[in-house]
């Protein structure tokens, strides 16, 4: 045997991590080789600037945490595959393990039965990482059996994912002093020396505010119906009126008449919300997310990108409700961005040298006013009179294309309520109350076609929307009248079918197709 050869093979280490590429968080090999030669440390495997500034963390965090750091050795750290980006400080503590792994520090079975993600800071403190809970979704997804250790933090974020052993320390020195080399069993058949770190345990979800109620809109009886119909269907609903009529207080209040998430759909959400610039908040997890941009917001905001790709708002809105104020003022590429996502529920972000997919199903609400001023049509109630020209309302209600008002379900005018109405009137119906009949018509839902009405494909509409021969002719002559497109007509049909089950009819009947031709209303002087 050629003299060095034990020594080199001692010499090299393989770490276990991930990467975070949209949602999905692929495996990656932190290998770690030293060697003699001028002393160096080199770090390939396409990373990003922010992983090559992990060689200075770690060489301060290791010195600062009492360890041995091969100042006088060729340090070469590759992360495998080499044709996939690696982005952020996530892999400061596979490589610190790997260079203490290459000097035969740490015990190598131990090593090889977890994985390991981290930041760490000059002092050797493990610092949280985005994405935790994508990370732990893919171990789970692939059938991993191994260990995850992760930030204190992130740890608990990532332990909701039922099925995975997570771990969490907050120094360096917990991760290693779990992984030292441990005194051999005394019989072969002993089982492995486990790992020292405690099992991490989500924190509560703690539910401390009070939900809007709909109780607290007095009038607007008909915005109220729909604002219902919408939220026991999935329906998008765009809410046109004067100012102060109510638009915002009806749309803020829609979340609380959708039933809870399950453990499913909590987790996407949550999942989104994690490789998010903003993060995961613990204190949301399980409840149906509420996004409302200003309508400043560019398209790339809305729909998401940058680079590494992130998700947008209509991502951080999947599984719960987004919400547009003052629709037209809103840049109109950012507008039509929205047209595929809400059609097919989904993202694609597409770069030069990567895409990503993100889930986008979500419940659009938008407001606006009619007119520039606000008071066309506002009605003999209203503060003010409309002053505006033809030609400046056409030009602001133009701002909203034809393909995109066409995959809005329902479209309903928002009067000014009265003085008199809203001093004297009695509180309306509470949102439980209707939260119940959205819940009863949501399972009607369920054990029909196995999903709400809006989800619904042309051939399972023909399927699950029959009609009854009248209101087939209601709605043949109505569309005629109208010229709608085959979007509308098969938007109105399951407005009709949502109705029905509200109503719990097996069937659509005339009265149902009635009441959802009346909520497909052009908008006023357009």
């Amino acid at each position: 045997m050629r003299p060095g050869r034990e020594e080199a093979a001692m010499s090299l280490a393989v770490v276990r991590s991930r990467a975070l590429d949209g949602l999905s968080a692929p495996e990656v090999q932190v290998e770690v080789h030293l060697a003699n030669g001028l002393p160096s440390f080199t770090l390939v495997g396409l990373a990003d600037t922010e992983v090559k500034e992990a060689r200075e963390r770690v060489r301060a965090a290791l010195s600062e945490s009492g360890f041995a750091f091969p100042h006088n050795r060729r340090i070469t750290v590759n992360l495998a595959p080499a044709d996939l980006p690696k982005e952020s400080g996530r892999f400061d503590l596979p490589i610190a393990l790997g260079i203490l792994a290459a000097q035969d520090l740490l015990d190598s079975g131990l090593l090889a039965r977890c994985e390991f993600a981290g930041e760490l800071s000059l002092a050797g403190e493990l610092r949280p990482i985005r994405g935790a809970l994508p990370l732990a979704l893919a171990a789970r997804r692939e059938g991993a059996e191994r260990i995850l250790v992760l930030p204190a933090i992130s740890a608990q974020e990532a332990a909701r994912v039922d099925g995975v052993d997570v771990r969490g320390a907050r120094h360096l020195t917990e991760v290693v002093e779990a992984l030292l080399p441990q005194a051999p069993p005394h019989t072969p058949s002993a089982p492995p020396a486990g790992l020292n770190l405690s099992r991490a345990v989500p924190p509560p979800s703690l539910n401390t505010s009070r939900s809007l109620d709909l109780a607290d809109v007095r009038g607007q009886t008909q915005a109220k119906r729909a604002l219902e119909i919408a939220a026991a269907g999935g329906h998008s609903l765009l809410l046109v009126g004067p100012p102060g009529s109510g638009k915002s207080m009806l749309a803020q209040r829609l979340v609380g008449l959708l039933p809870s998430m399950d453990d499913d759909a909590a987790l996407a959400s949550a999942a989104l919300a994690s490789v998010s610039t903003g993060g995961f908040d613990a204190a949301q997890f399980g409840k149906r997310p509420f996004r409302s941009p200003h309508h400043s917001a560019s398209a790339v905001a809305l729909v998401g990108g940058g680079s590494p790709p992130r998700p947008g708002e209509i991502s951080l809105a999947h599984g719960g409700v987004l919400f547009l104020d003052e629709l037209p003022e809103f840049p109109r590429q950012a507008l039509e961005a929205l047209r595929e996502p809400l059609e097919t529920g989904q993202v694609t972000i597409s770069r030069a040298a990567r895409q990503a997919h993100f889930p986008a199903r979500f419940q659009l609400i938008a407001a606006m006013n009619p007119c520039p001023c606000g008071w066309l049509g506002a009605g003999p109630h209203a503060a003010k009179a409309c002053r505006c020209s033809p030609d400046v309302v056409a030009r602001y209600q133009g701002r909203l294309s034809g393909p995109l008002l066409d995959r809005i379900d329902m479209q309903i005018e928002v009067p000014t309520v009265p003085a008199k109405d809203m001093l004297t009137a009695p509180a309306g119906e509470a949102s439980s109350a209707v939260l119940a009949r959205v819940i009863q018509a949501r399972e009607r839902q369920a054990q029909r076609q196995g999903c709400i009405n809006s989800h619904l494909a042309p051939a399972e509409l023909a399927q699950h929307g029959h009609l009854q021969a009248s209101a087939q002719a209601v709605l043949e002559a109505a569309a005629m009248r109208l010229a709608w497109s085959g979007r509308s007509l098969h938007r109105v049909i399951r407005l009709a079918r949502t109705i029905a089950d509200l109503a719990g009819c097996a069937e659509v009947e005339t009265a149902h197709i009635a009441e959802a031709i009346q909520y497909r209303r052009a908008l006023p002087g357009g």
